[in-house]
């Protein structure tokens, strides 16, 4: 590995996005590792098998059936007191859905990568988030990466994050356009990520000498009681998030954030999108910037739990937010801009909402059609969505 220009206590190298995720896992030293290939998150499994299979990894990699299997194996491993990963993607994700929901309602720690791919039919191997934020309601986090290095990054803050609010935390990637291109980064040593991340030491667990059942039935009132305390607990991990976001800058000198603004502070018009896409709008706004136009972006990465409070502070004096959606919610329009006009319903002044679908089944998305849509803002139809 190319060690030059590297900051003290990391190396540089050229990675595939999928192997940026596997390295991230594994630098996590997960104890369990169960997974079922699916394209295009399949070279995560890979990676890591490989790894297994060499001895750089020691932890207990599990060959499932099937993507639930491979979550039911994981769950078990996290109920035992261990930390776990897997990956998938599409319809492996949809295929855990049960599972989903009894990680979370467990209060289990474990993170999840997923590599956005559309949903079938018609048959489609190529990107777009329909298949995570059709399962935003299952109490996971989500967080969505728009970088090999954010998704190297992001991995080892999931586990941070989900160990300290006992939670399930979900990473995207988008499909072929992160998992199967090369960019360089910064890969940490293991050293600095074990000072940043300790060995997890699980709260309960199956244990023989204290007996322990988990998702045992509940009546109605301590299911709603539960449900309520999972509800706090998402919100609050905003405030746990700051904190991460800080001692990960220290140990690691990357900053994120839940929302990135990039632009001028006066911007009249702005565009909100998540994930690959982001690095496309941003070459779009440098020529607008040049031509003259007062156009910003808001780089969105976290969408469980919304950022609601913040997207308010930061759109405060915006005439125009343009929501760029890589997924729709049929019958009412694209699944961002659902939740943005959500969060936006009480704010003063709030700006006039564009639902942009821009992208669905790796459909190319380009600075042109961008800079298209800013320069043709005042003929798209706030009260319908618009289809480029």
């Amino acid at each position: 590995m190319d060690t030059v220009q590297a900051p003290e206590g990391q190396t540089r190298d050229m990675l595939l996005g999928s192997d940026a995720v596997a390295w991230g896992a594994k630098l996590c030293r997960p104890d369990v590792i169960a997974a079922y290939p699916i394209t295009p998150q399949t070279h995560i499994i890979e990676t890591l098998s490989g790894m297994v299979d060499g001895g750089e990894l020691s932890s207990e990699y599990i060959k499932a059936e099937s993507e639930m299997s491979a979550l039911a194996a994981c769950y078990g491993a996290v109920a035992s007191g261990s930390r776990s990963f897997t990956a998938t993607s599409s319809h492996g994700l949809a295929l855990m859905h049960e599972m989903l929901h009894w990680v979370s309602g467990s209060r289990f720690p474990m993170v999840l990568v997923n590599a956005n791919r559309a949903l079938g039919a018609p048959w489609n191997i190529w990107t777009d988030q329909g298949d995570s934020l059709s399962q935003r309601d299952t109490g996971w986090l989500q967080i969505y990466c728009e970088t090999a290095q954010e998704a190297l990054d992001s991995t080892i803050l999931a586990y941070w994050l989900s160990e300290r609010i006992m939670l399930p935390v979900m990473v995207m990637i988008d499909g072929f356009i992160l998992s199967h291109t090369m960019e360089q980064l910064m890969i940490p040593d293991q050293e600095r990520v074990d000072a940043f991340l300790p060995q997890y030491e699980a709260p309960y667990r199956l244990d023989t000498e204290n007996p322990l059942s988990f998702g045992a039935a509940a009546t109605p009132d301590k299911f709603y009681d539960l449900r309520k305390a999972l509800a706090k607990t998402m919100r609050a991990s905003l405030r746990t998030l700051e904190q991460g976001y800080a001692d990960f800058r220290d140990h690691f000198g990357r900053t994120y954030a839940n929302l990135i603004w990039d632009g001028p502070e006066d911007a009249d018009t702005v565009l909100l999108c998540s994930g690959s896409v982001t690095g496309t709008v941003r070459t779009a706004l440098e020529e607008l910037h040049r031509q003259g136009h007062r156009t910003a972006l808001i780089k969105l990465r976290l969408v469980r739990p919304f950022p609601r409070d913040e997207l308010m502070a930061m759109l405060s004096g915006v005439r125009r937010l343009i929501v760029l959606n890589r997924a729709v919610s049929f019958g009412a329009g694209g699944t961002l801009t659902q939740e943005v006009r959500s969060a936006l319903f009480t704010m003063p002044d709030a700006p006039a909402v564009i639902d942009v679908i821009a992208s669905l089944g790796g459909k190319e998305i380009f600075p042109e059609t961008i800079r298209e849509l800013v320069l043709e803002a005042d003929q798209l139809s706030e009260r319908e969505s618009n289809w480029f």
